[in-house]
């Protein structure tokens, strides 16, 4: 391992937000991880050959509880379907400039197949204990297949946008019943690359023993003032994190039609037990 100074950690969180203590040791790994940020906009240079293989093997590499190993993705290349994924995921033009789009899949098809190969019904499929599994198993990997992106050199960037039309969006990418595409991500070569962008102060989410809320509005203010700044320095204007959180999550309008999930996974059949 090699060594470095605390700055390393700290830089995730902007000037003087950062934890007192932290490792004085970095490695490639520990480097890419905090030095995430989403990337929108990519250049028009393809992957190289068996890039998608390796990411998926990455995928694969991901815990799964109980080796269900319930998920799955589709890889989407095609320029006219990456258009009409972007057209259902609030126009977004990084869909159509990035050569990859994967649709990860909260994937129970493939135990409901199983289950009628043996004339089983999977009674546990239908609860939504096993739903959960499946969007955890999709998180997991999908996030391992980012963390190897980024190791790459490649740039990347989730897109929740996707569940804003969930049945559209199933028949785009052919869906069996008991598969639901929970988030896409953006894959390519970054056309340039903003600042890191600052989290919560580490006392805000890490909580020893129990949870614990004093002085929240306190550090909430700071980072407002925090990420207020970074906006303005990045030309995206003043916006501190309460406000957005207030758009966000504030009103159902904010969920931008997501609200109606729950009929959706009905829909997509997954009953929720």
């Amino acid at each position: 391992m090699d060594q470095a100074p605390i700055e390393t950690v700290r830089a995730r969180y902007g000037a003087d937000a950062g934890p007192e203590t932290a490792l004085e040791m970095t490695n490639p790994v520990l480097e890419t991880l905090l030095n995430h940020r989403s990337i929108r906009a990519f250049t028009d240079q393809k992957l190289a050959p068996g890039t998608l293989e390796t990411l998926v093997a990455a995928a694969q590499s991901a815990p799964t509880s109980s080796n269900l190993q319930a998920w799955s993705v589709v890889a989407v290349e095609d320029e006219a379907r990456r258009n009409r994924l972007a057209d259902l995921s609030s126009r977004q033009a990084f869909i159509r400039q990035a050569p990859l789009f994967l649709c990860w899949i909260a994937d129970n098809s493939r135990l409901t197949r199983l289950g009628e190969a043996h004339q089983r019904k999977m009674e546990g499929l239908d609860y939504l204990e096993s739903f959960m599994v499946a969007l955890v198993d999709a998180a997991l990997a999908a996030q391992n297949a980012l963390v190897a992106a980024e190791s790459l050199g490649l740039g990347t960037v989730y897109v929740g946008q996707l569940r804003q039309y969930p049945e559209k969006v199933s028949a785009e990418l052919n869906l069996p019943p008991n598969a639901f595409a929970c988030f896409g991500m953006a894959v390519g070569h970054p056309a340039m690359q903003g600042a890191v962008k600052p989290r919560l102060p580490q006392s805000l989410v890490l909580h020893r023993e129990q949870y614990q809320v004093a002085e929240e509005d306190r550090k909430i203010a700071g980072y407002d003032k925090a990420l207020g700044d970074f906006s303005v320095a990045q030309g995206m204007g003043q916006q501190d994190w309460t406000q957005r959180m207030m758009s966000r999550v504030g009103t159902a309008a904010g969920l931008s039609g997501r609200d109606r999930m729950r009929d959706a996974l009905t829909a997509l059949g997954f009953p929720l037990k």
